[in-house]
């Protein structure tokens, strides 16, 4: 009898008590609104990640050496670093190199994830490129193909089959990453469920759904990563 009522009080006074729930739920809209911003910045951001990646990784595998040697640098700094600390040096250093210059929060947060995941799949795109024979990008040239033609119809299509569980990989990182905007207040999920569960210390419903979006947006992506290494493994 003691537990069944210790349990009637938890249920409604403790950090998970109905009325939590209820007050969460009657504000929802707050988190979905936080989602939608979380949505924009890892869509542009992966966008961006993409482009800036391939050609990243194009340079990697380049037998030029300056284009080489510059990707090189471009991948150690950012794996290197924190992205926490990337976001806060575009957020707080460059107001002062340019003083005057505003740059809307979800902007630095499409940089931010941006060109940090661009290293990862920079490297992706460089192991891919050199899993194809070097005699197929020797061939395309003799052809008279230039560098960038045998690279953009001959090596990456076939390339992609290899790079893309990897790259759907990073896109699941990315999304995760996208909650460090919070910290310069981004507007983003993270941010939206810290602010409400501050506001109201309804702190266990908040984060035990605001964890549950982030899975609902992560979970497909995972799930065709190991699609696509099982058809790898079958091929």
């Amino acid at each position: 009898m003691t537990e069944l009522i210790a349990g009637i009080g938890f249920l409604q006074e403790g950090p998970f008590a109905i009325p939590r729930w209820e007050a969460l739920f009657s504000n929802i809209d707050v988190l979905w609104a936080g989602a939608l911003v979380t949505l924009l910045v890892a869509s542009l951001g992966l966008a961006m990640a993409l482009a800036l990646g391939t050609v990243i990784g194009v340079m990697s595998a380049s037998h030029w050496r300056i284009p080489r040697a510059f990707a090189r640098v471009y991948v150690e700094f950012y794996q290197n670093t924190p992205l926490l600390i990337q976001v806060f040096m575009l957020y707080n250093a460059i107001p002062l190199i340019y003083p005057g210059l505003f740059i809307p929060v979800i902007v630095i947060g499409v940089f931010g994830v941006g060109m940090y995941h661009g290293a990862y799949i920079a490297e992706v795109v460089r192991a891919g490129i050199q899993s194809i024979g070097r005699g197929q990008l020797e061939a395309a040239l003799s052809q008279g193909f230039t560098y960038v033609g045998a690279m953009r119809f001959i090596i990456i299509p076939q390339a992609m089959r290899i790079v893309l569980p990897p790259l759907t990989n990073q896109a699941v990182n990315l999304i995760k990453n996208t909650s460090v905007i919070a910290i310069i207040a981004g507007g983003d999920l993270m941010y939206a469920g810290d602010s409400f569960a501050g506001r109201y210390g309804h702190y266990g419903p908040t984060y035990v759904v605001v964890g549950l979006l982030y899975f609902l947006m992560c979970f497909p992506l995972a799930r065709l990563t190991r699609r696509l290494e099982d058809r790898m493994m079958a091929a």
